[in-house]
């Protein structure tokens, strides 16, 4: 006879879940009215009625081996529509959440996502860093106007200020740190939801070509029929490309980028097209989100607001840098560098690879990952 399995509910997992955001899980009878709205679920799996039906049962393992709470795109439409107000627009997010402190073997997501004082604690640490390498005496960072001398007040020599080459290096290994634990955490997330398969390798490589499609262009967000869906795939699509863009211009461009006295380069008007980008992108999110302005904005964590507001912060301090550079003031253009570099490395070093944006590597691997294993399932048949 076949043997009976007892499964026993994880009641810490169904309260930390709630804990991150989720809605109600005990309010859902199952009705599948959210599924059924939902333009992006499938019959094979369905979500997210059967996200809700493991939430409530406390079932953490098959949460942590299942790819669709990132195939959700968070349109709001199964909140939107729920006969019981169970939230589970808003459940998914915080699988999403608790996923991705799961996936960081650092433990640093899991600290920020249940704690505003750590999260808040550690960017103010990392800015502080920043602030006393050019606060030091030259010896042991940048040196504050010690190195360019007294000629460095009279004019602009933001490269004497801040030395390019040494700028460049400390970027360098800045990106460097970024992929490390981006794909690390990734590589611990593709395991979890691929070590009970058995596909082989070649079906994996084959598709290859839809998980770079899918980072690139999250083109999937299109089949969302939601209202606003196009809306903020283009939004999202162009805030992107300015964040790309920029990213590519300090990382690999920044010998060019930055210019030491009052001139403009050919970059710079790379630079006024991502500036701009991210300052109306996030500025738009921010406002979205500040006036509740559609069912993904209803309910809003710590980590939905600092990445945009950090983002506008950093496109603000660094089109004020060059303002300043071309007026050529030399003691705001170096004050408002070293604030810029306050903003923009804290975002960089713990926003991107441990909070919520880290999505942009989780997301492709999750619809790569379900795209072979539908593949495989349709051999079988």
């Amino acid at each position: 006879m076949e043997q009976v399995r007892q499964i026993e509910p994880d009641l810490a997992f169904i309260g930390e879940l709630m804990s991150l955001g989720g809605g109600d899980v005990n309010k859902c009878v199952q009705c599948a009215t959210c599924t059924s709205v939902c333009t992006l679920s499938t019959n094979n799996p369905g979500f997210p009625r059967r996200q809700m039906l493991l939430a409530q049962w406390g079932l953490k393992e098959p949460l942590l081996s299942d790819p669709s709470p990132w195939l959700c795109f968070y349109c709001g439409e199964c909140s939107k529509q729920c006969l019981r107000k169970a939230n589970p627009g808003e459940t998914m997010m915080a699988l999403r959440r608790y996923l991705t402190s799961c996936y960081d073997w650092t433990g640093l997501s899991r600290l920020m996502y249940r704690s505003a004082a750590w999260e808040l604690g550690i960017l103010g640490l990392v800015a502080s860093v920043v602030v006393l390498l050019f606060t030091l005496p030259h010896n042991f960072g940048f040196g504050l106007l010690s190195q360019a001398g007294p000629q460095a007040l009279s004019r602009v020599m933001l490269n004497q200020f801040a030395p390019v080459e040494v700028v460049h290096r400390a970027d360098t290994l800045l990106a460097l740190m970024l992929g490390f634990f981006l794909l690390s955490n990734a590589a611990r997330m593709f395991y979890r939801l691929t070590r009970n398969q058995q596909i082989p390798a070649s079906d994996y490589v084959r598709r290859l070509p839809t998980m770079l499609f899918q980072a690139v262009t999250q083109v999937r967000w299109k089949g969302c029929q939601a209202g606003d869906a196009i809306k903020n795939w283009l939004r999202h699509l162009l805030l992107a490309s300015g964040y790309v863009l920029m990213f590519t211009l300090v990382v690999i461009f920044l010998p060019w980028f930055q210019v030491s006295n009052d001139s403009i380069h050919w970059t710079s008007f790379l630079g006024y097209y991502a500036t701009g980008v991210l300052l109306v992108g996030a500025g738009w999110m921010i406002a979205d989100r500040a006036g509740k302005r559609g069912e993904m904005y209803r309910f809003s964590h710590l980590s939905d607001w600092l990445f945009p507001i950090l983002l506008w912060l950093t496109a603000a301090t660094g089109i004020l840098v060059h303002i300043f550079r071309v007026q050529n003031l030399p003691m705001p253009t170096y004050v408002m560098y070293v604030v810029h570099l306050a903003i923009a490395v804290p975002m960089l070093v713990v926003e991107v690879p441990f909070g919520k944006w880290a999505h942009l590597v989780y997301r492709p691997v999750a619809i790569f990952v379900d795209a072979v294993g539908k593949d495989a399932m349709a051999r079988s048949v």
